[in-house]
């Protein structure tokens, strides 16, 4: 996006924020696609200042301005006139990882699985190890992981999250050299301090009872049952289950063994995938741990998730996208469609769809 564009300029690529161009509704405004003279497209958020509480969108915009990775959700700009402010954010065509998970008429394949888990670990890992003190998300979920034109999930909504003072670091953690036997990221210890609990329930760390109990595993604990999620396709919480908590259901068959009564069955898991599902369900069980002080940081997390792709020969997720995004083009160039509609689930589906050879 151009420095120089002006609020005017993207109430015009909104079409005036016409109803045609509404894409999302919240607590504090709406969302809309905008297409720039350029031919950029951007998410617009169109926010409500007057007489509103307006703390959780300056916490938004002062975490994205300060977070320097490309797996996060980027802010690219933010204007204001007339009691009204507008988020210019980077443009997911692919909708979320829950509408993927639990929405869609095909269900994504095992392989993109894997990758979109990888891709959140690393996100959160950039907030974590955020300089000069960790960033703590608070609401890891299915709904905050977004999904761009070239199939990466990004992380998205800050409106909680918040930045652990230096000084407040947990000194236990600082002291202690290893992360039990699986090492430890150099700032990858809990940061301890005041913030009133909050986040979803189901994703919710049941050790995050006061604001002194929050830490950087309290992110932890919501990227585990985000684990599960992916690798069952069922919902966090689900009342209409039981147990409605997907924690409560999946940790007795993962301490039993009985991986398969948890992969999600409408998804034919290929033999080539079948040693990483079920470490990320042994991560997984890890996360949630009731005992804060034997969850992985997310530097052990990014680096087992790693490994253990790389020792399957699967793909690294740059390798991975260039080479789908490869095929389409060709696909694409040899029938004559250059320009990519990206709107449709059904393109995701094509874009995201990838060998699953036993």
């Amino acid at each position: 996006m151009e420095k120089t564009t002006s609020y005017r300029e993207i109430e015009k690529a909104t079409e005036g924020f016409s109803v045609e161009r509404l894409i999302g509704k919240g607590s504090h405004g709406r969302v809309y696609k905008g297409v720039l003279r350029g031919g950029e497209e951007v998410a617009v958020k169109r926010l409500h200042l007057l007489g509103g509480d307006c703390s959780k969108l300056e916490n938004e915009i002062e975490m994205l301005s300060s977070i320097q990775s490309g797996h996060v959700v980027n802010l690219l700009g933010v204007f204001r006139e007339s009691g009204h402010k507008l988020l210019v954010m980077e443009f997911m065509p692919n909708g979320s990882m829950e509408n993927l998970l639990h929405g869609a008429p095909e269900p994504p394949p095992w392989p993109f699985r894997a990758a979109m888990a990888l891709q959140v670990a690393l996100a959160i890992q950039a907030l974590h190890e955020a300089t000069p003190s960790p960033i703590i998300h608070r609401d890891i979920k299915s709904a905050n992981v977004l999904i761009d034109s070239d199939c990466n999930a990004k992380l998205a909504d800050f409106g909680l999250a918040v930045r652990a003072p230096p000084v407040l670091l947990c000194v236990r953690d600082l002291l202690r050299p290893r992360d039990r036997g699986h090492g430890s990221s150099s700032r990858g210890g809990s940061a301890f301090f005041e913030a009133a609990p909050a986040g979803t329930i189901g994703y919710i760390d049941p050790c995050y009872t006061t604001p002194g109990k929050l830490s950087t595993k309290t992110d932890i604990f919501s990227f585990g049952v985000l684990l599960l999620e992916i690798v069952s396709g069922r919902r966090a919480m689900d009342i209409a289950l039981e147990p409605a908590s997907i924690v409560e259901w999946a940790l007795p068959l993962i301490e039993q063994r009985r991986m398969k009564e948890i992969y999600d069955a409408r998804v034919a898991l290929p033999n080539n995938m079948k040693r990483v599902a079920s470490h990320m369900l042994r991560v997984a069980a890890r996360c949630v741990s009731s005992r804060e002080e034997e969850r992985p940081s997310i530097g052990v997390i990014v680096a087992e998730l790693t490994t253990e792709l790389q020792r399957r020969q699967m793909f690294s997720i740059r390798d991975f996208l260039k080479r789908v995004t490869k095929r389409i083009r060709t696909k694409n160039e040899s029938e004559g469609k250059r320009k990519e509609d990206a709107a449709g689930l059904s393109v995701f589906r094509t874009r995201c769809r990838v060998s699953d050879g036993n």
